[in-house]
């Protein structure tokens, strides 16, 4: 059975993390409205700080898939409350997607209609994008080598990061991390700092809901099969195994041997 409090709070700030995060990434592809690779990361971490804020005494806040596996492996959740948080956070994702392409559909059509773009056609990547994700990013403007294996790589070694970071910023036995008040804004840099490094090569999605259930959503929008990053499984391979794969070996990582470590540091160290 669900957990409603745990299920409420997963769903709201995933809901607002895709809303925000896709948001800045559609109404730059449609009004140009931000400039730059590091005005979207910015809103995205924004989104992802303002989200946990939100929802963090409701559920963990997670807000995303890879993060709630991470937990489980790492010994912070028990593993029958997984299904309550994945439920939110997918159904969470799906829903900002749909009340984005409310709010946005005149827009996304006239943008259609002057690009010359015919909706569920290759060339409508360049409007699918607002919602899930492709490898190479086709709005990076630069040439990208990007294989099925390299995006794998790519998603799983920023989720590491994120999540191995995740469990650094909540740490009690971690004496450096900032005040428990700040570590939703350190979260939201981190986000922020990844996606500035990785875009280019995948869009940089990290998190599992984030970018199956909005793809999902525009699939049966109109895109259908343009929705999907390759003929191989990728959005599958890349998207949402490669983010727990990274986030599982962060788990470990840390609980297995820096957690002992920085445990040992306060009980015998100088600090």
């Amino acid at each position: 059975m669900l957990n409603v409090r745990d299920f409420t709070g997963e769903y709201i700030g995933t809901f607002l993390l895709v809303f925000f995060g896709c948001g800045s990434v559609a109404v730059t592809i449609l009004f140009s409205a931000h400039t730059g690779l590091f005005q979207v990361a910015a809103v995205w971490g924004i989104g992802v700080a303002l989200a946990i804020y939100a929802t963090r005494h409701l559920s963990c806040a997670h807000l995303n898939p890879a993060v709630s596996i991470a937990m489980v492996v790492g010994g912070r959740m028990a593993p029958a409350k997984l299904p309550g948080y994945l439920t939110g956070q997918f159904l969470g994702a799906f829903c900002a997607a749909a009340v984005l392409y409310a709010l946005l559909s005149p827009s996304i059509a006239l943008y259609e209609s002057l690009h010359g773009i015919v909706r569920g056609t290759p060339a409508s990547i360049q409007t699918a994008m607002m919602f899930g994700e492709f490898y190479p990013n086709p709005g990076s403007g630069a040439a990208a080598a990007v294989s099925t294996m390299t995006a794998f790589f790519a998603e799983g070694v920023g989720t590491f990061a994120l999540v191995f970071l995740v469990f650094a910023l909540t740490e009690g036995c971690n004496i450096g991390r900032p005040d428990d008040s700040l570590a939703p804004l350190f979260i939201g840099l981190t986000v922020t700092a990844i996606i500035s490094v990785l875009s280019p090569l995948t869009q940089a999605g990290l998190n599992p809901a984030r970018d199956l259930a909005p793809r999902l959503f525009s699939m049966l929008a109109g895109w259908g099969k343009a929705a999907l990053p390759d003929n191989h499984f990728g959005f599958l391979t890349v998207y949402v195994l490669g983010p727990i794969v990274g986030a599982v070996l962060a788990a470990l990582l840390f609980t297995k041997i820096i957690e002992p470590l920085m445990n040992d540091k306060r009980n015998n160290g100088c600090c």
